[in-house]
């Protein structure tokens, strides 16, 4: 039975992984401090023999050594996620992706272990032209004294560490650059804009729009995202590479607020919020995000199946269950 290693596998996306990988017949061993991710994502999987829980930090050098010697394969999806998280914790944000992946690449090498690791879309920068950005295109970033970019530099040097492990150590890696991944599970906790928009929408709260609104993004199903992360690590010619996860299928914050009140028929008020406030720490966003994925197409054939409607009607009916579920008050 193959092994594989999934940290941050009780998080949001690594959560999705974890059962593809057990379905296709994987042992699989989570890592993860709970600090984002949530034990009720993997309550399901724990009386598994082939799903093991380790609750601690992606920092902690023995926990990694210990669980990357088992695995055949590792998924390195730990990290500081959300905007609201980056702004308010810097710190936390720099350590964990920083230090967490350099001791994640430093123990796959040393075992000779083939790793992914996930990176973001984020470290594009603020583009403002209105096409597919390729993993080759220049990133444009802000000035550092705006805290939303060092989340894009945080995962910018990620990708460094990975590359210069694999060009002078031969470290077997692939990177995966994720376009807003969406589905069942996600928190808007940290500032995920369809979870909270759903969220509002059904309780009749107002639909909080940051700016004017005409900022686009493409938004890719977790189930569309887990596969391709798995064809990524399963196709073993790509080593070296980076490649965008995505969906090409972009529209403005503005129609995405449309298309999630017209799924809940909510009749909530729209709540316009200037970046300056945003927060109340004052953020910068980018105008237009969108892959090119003709690379990961030639190389492993996929591309993402589920479409925005789709998304969203997962994202109100996992919200739903999960409010009948909550307890009543007396």
């Amino acid at each position: 039975m193959a092994t594989a290693l999934v940290t941050g596998g009780a998080g949001f996306i690594g959560s999705h992984l974890c059962e593809l990988l057990l379905e296709d017949g994987w042992e699989v061993y989570a890592l993860d401090d709970l600090s984002t991710g949530n034990l009720a994502n993997v309550e399901h999987l724990r009386s598994q023999d082939e799903f093991h829980l380790t609750v601690e930090s992606v920092l902690s050098s023995a926990t990694v050594s210990e669980l990357v010697h088992k695995a055949d394969v590792v998924y390195h999806l730990a990290a500081a996620v959300g905007v609201r998280l980056i702004v308010e914790q810097p710190v936390h944000t720099m350590v964990t992706n920083i230090q967490g992946t350099e001791t994640v690449l430093e123990y796959c090498n040393r075992f000779g272990k083939r790793v992914l690791i996930a990176s973001t879309s984020e470290v594009y920068g603020d583009h403002r032209e209105e096409r597919p950005l390729a993993e080759d295109d220049r990133r444009i970033y802000g000035p550092t004294t705006q805290k939303r970019w060092l989340y894009a530099d945080s995962k910018a040097v990620d990708e460094f560490l990975a590359l210069a492990y694999h060009q002078e150590r031969g470290l077997d890696c692939v990177i995966a650059r994720l376009f807003n991944t969406v589905g069942p599970r996600q928190s808007g906790r940290y500032g995920m804009v369809i979870p909270n928009f759903v969220r509002n929408a059904l309780s009749g709260a107002p639909l909080e729009i940051h700016g004017d609104g005409k900022q686009t993004r493409s938004f890719c199903h977790v189930q569309d995202t887990i596969r391709a992360l798995k064809g990524l690590v399963d196709e073993r010619s790509i080593g070296g590479q980076i490649f965008n996860v995505g969906s090409t299928d972009r529209i403005s914050i503005l129609e995405l607020a449309d298309r999630v009140q017209a799924a809940t028929g909510s009749q909530s008020d729209r709540v316009f919020i200037p970046y300056d406030q945003v927060y109340g720490l004052g953020i910068e966003d980018t105008l237009h995000r969108e892959p090119s994925i003709e690379k990961i197409g030639a190389a492993i054939g996929w591309r993402p199946t589920r479409t925005l409607d789709e998304i969203i009607a997962d994202v109100v009916e996992h919200t739903r269950a999960a409010a009948e579920l909550q307890p009543v008050d007396g």
